[in-house]
């Protein structure tokens, strides 16, 4: 493999995760980011009440992403070979706590109670 394409990526985590799982992650991930745009536009604010809730999760997210992809690969701690893949464990963590955060703010705001204080948003 002399170059990294979007192709290869595709067909990679179409071999780890299976083609029905990867294609349902990606749909959830384009439903809950076009959620998260909708909140936003609806509500014209970020609302850090709900904001400070989301990246409470982020933790839980990071560590629930690296352990899926563990699972998914048969993988564990004694699989880490170098740098390399540590930087791939760091960028999985990332990519899941920052996904977590969506997740809890879209739902906070799309589920969450109606209430308002002195004229503002919560």
């Amino acid at each position: 493999m002399k170059e990294l394409t979007l192709e290869t990526l595709i067909a990679v985590f179409e071999e780890i995760f299976g083609q029905g799982l990867f294609w349902t992650l990606v749909g959830v991930a384009i439903l809950v980011t076009l959620g998260y745009v909708y909140v936003l536009v609806r509500d014209r604010a970020v609302s850090w009440k709900k904001f400070l809730l989301a990246q409470l999760s982020m933790p839980a997210g990071a560590v629930l992403a690296v352990l899926f992809v563990w699972w998914m690969t048969n993988s564990g701690w004694r699989d880490i070979g170098g740098p390399v893949d540590l930087i791939v464990i760091l960028g999985i963590a990332a990519v899941g706590a920052v996904g977590m955060a969506i997740l809890v703010y879209t739902l906070e705001s799309l589920l969450g109670s109606k209430r308002t204080g002195a004229g503002r948003p919560d």
